[in-house]
């Protein structure tokens, strides 16, 4: 029963995978750049922050300065490049402000600044008639040369802006080649080698359709020393866009990543990168990327009130949130299927639960006859433990003690055999006073002495912590002290022959050459100072262990 069930939950589980389961594209290079696209989406607010931070220590020492200098002009410049490409309204209110210092600080030079800046955030918000209007009205002979290198490249980046936004194939290409004509003019003011000169010759090869050129300056500038997100974003761009139009979109793809994730953690707004993005995801089928990048895409026009963007936008979202409605409605028929599947599903695990729940119960009573079983199987083993260690004990001792004593009565008999020789031979020669000699000869507490010499060494071999344990029954002042050449003293002795099981005081009174009263006294004796109850000193002895 139970492989069974085990087997038809492995069979719907496969089922419901293959039916939950949807295509999922090969990993590819760009796998990584896109997590990290969205790791970043995921903190824009933090990188905005960063951006709001700088604009408000920007702003307020702006307004905490009255002067009209050059310094309070730097100043308005700076807040005026963190707006541009952040927000237009907030960047068309200070290019007023540097129009108005300029006037204020009667510089000609300074106003045409003003002009060049406010022609920038016109064309980055759609306003293509302001914008020429702006740049036709700049004298150049009053720029310094990196701002009249800024004035011919944003002409170059108006009229071909224009030429995409018009799609008209008439026009198109007059826009383009004043563009390219203006990007000529802008290098002469570029130092070569600088990420000014670089990004003009990028800009060439864009309009020329040269991708090798295009991607050999984009390795160039990838190797410049200080090359910002920013630059390294708008660079990116624009490559992509040539890798797409000669048929390698994944190149194009990778570009368009590096370039979307450089703009969300600059915090730029203008931007064309996340919106082609979305573009790419929708013509690959990632329904999901496509949705969260158009509505970046949107979120970042709005916010920047780039019009033409905003145009460019409205098309494709409109497409992705029409795909999408359509997947929603697929999605709830599916899962309508599903939930009908699941139902019946779920009625037949009802059905084998309750089954199992029978079998379950018939095994835990099996259990709780074999786990009883078990422990008194384990009680059994147990009590065989304590006698194993028992009987090994006791034969340990006893081939100890049978060694110990087959020697020592071997070396009596020798001498029984030596001197009973002496005897008949002194016997013999009727010498009586070197028999009565022999006899004062034997000395038997010496005798004595060396039997029990030699039964404390072969205890204490038998029974090497047998001192400490006896002395840890007692107070430190009444513990056992052995002399160096002493073993064993008498009561210590007397215990020791009740641990080997000799339990008769009348037996120990005639094996150590006492009293059977002395016996008892010394017993008392010691019972009396231990620290445990008379009744249970002896329990304690023998629950001493042998080696």
């Amino acid at each position: 029963m139970s492989y069974f069930i085990k087997r038809f939950f492995v069979f719907w589980g496969l089922l419901l995978s293959s039916l939950l389961a949807c295509p999922s594209a090969a990993a590819s290079p760009t796998d990584s750049l896109l997590t990290e696209l969205n790791q970043a989406l995921a903190h824009k607010k933090e990188y905005d922050g960063h951006r709001l931070n700088r604009i408000a220590v920007l702003t307020a020492d702006f307004t905490a300065s009255e002067a009209h200098d050059n310094a309070r002009f730097d100043l308005a410049l700076r807040i005026y490049d963190e707006y541009k490409s952040f927000k237009y309204d907030s960047a068309f209110v200070y290019c007023q402000k540097i129009r108005r210092l300029a006037k204020q600080l009667r510089s000609p030079e300074k106003l045409e600044v003003a002009k060049l800046k406010l022609a920038f955030v016109l064309l980055s918000s759609g306003l293509f008639k302001e914008t020429f209007e702006t740049l036709d009205s700049i004298n150049a002979r009053r720029l310094t040369l990196p701002d009249k290198q800024s004035l011919y490249f944003l002409k170059a980046r108006a009229y071909s802006d224009l030429g995409n936004f018009n799609q008209d194939q008439t026009y198109r290409p007059a826009y383009y080649a004043k563009a390219l004509a203006y990007a000529d003019t802008a290098l002469q003011f570029c130092r070569p080698g600088s990420y000014e000169w670089l990004e003009v010759q990028e800009f060439r090869a864009l309009k020329n359709a040269d991708l090798a050129a295009a991607a050999a300056v984009y390795r160039q500038i990838l190797r410049l020393p200080r090359l910002s997100l920013h630059q390294l974003a708008v660079s990116a761009s624009t490559t992509s866009y040539l890798y797409e139009q000669a048929g390698q979109p994944e190149k194009a793809f990778e570009l368009l990543l590096t370039s979307a994730i450089a703009d969300v953690k600059t915090a730029t707004k203008e931007t064309t990168a996340i919106f082609k993005l979305s573009d790419y995801c929708y013509r690959q089928g990632d329904l999901k990327n496509a949705y969260t990048f158009i509505r970046e895409a949107r979120e970042n026009a709005t916010f920047y009130k780039a019009r033409q963007r905003q145009i460019e936008i409205s098309h494709v979202s409109s497409i992705i949130e029409g795909q999408k409605i359509n997947i929603i409605e697929n999605q709830r028929k599916s899962l309508k299927t599903y939930a009908i599947i699941m139902t019946l599903l779920a009625g037949v695990v009802i059905a084998f639960a309750l089954v199992s729940g029978l079998a379950l119960r018939k095994l835990r009573r099996a259990d709780q006859l074999i786990f009883a079983a078990n422990r008194q199987l384990q009680a059994r083993n147990d009590e065989l433990h304590q006698l194993n260690s028992g009987l090994n004990e006791a034969n340990t001792i006893k081939e100890e003690y049978i060694g110990y004593y087959f020697h020592n009565n071997s070396q009596y008999i020798d001498k029984l055999e030596t001197l009973k020789k002496r005897v008949e031979a002194l016997l013999g020669s009727k010498q009586y006073a070197g028999l009565q000699k022999l006899v004062d000869g034997v000395n038997i507490k010496t005798e004595r002495n060396e039997l029990l010499k030699g039964f404390d060494t072969v205890f204490l071999r038998l029974f090497p912590n047998f001192i400490t344990q006896f002395n840890a029954l007692f107070r430190e002042e009444d513990r056992v002290m052995l002399a160096d050449d002493q073993l064993l003293t008498t009561e210590v002795r007397i215990f020791a022959l009740i641990r080997l099981g000799i339990n008769d005081s009348e037996q120990i009174s005639r094996m150590l050459g006492y009293s059977i009263n002395t016996i008892y006294t010394y017993k008392t004796r010691v019972k009396n100072r231990s620290l445990v109850p008379n009744e249970e000193f002896e329990a304690r002895i023998l629950a001493i262990e042998a080696v």
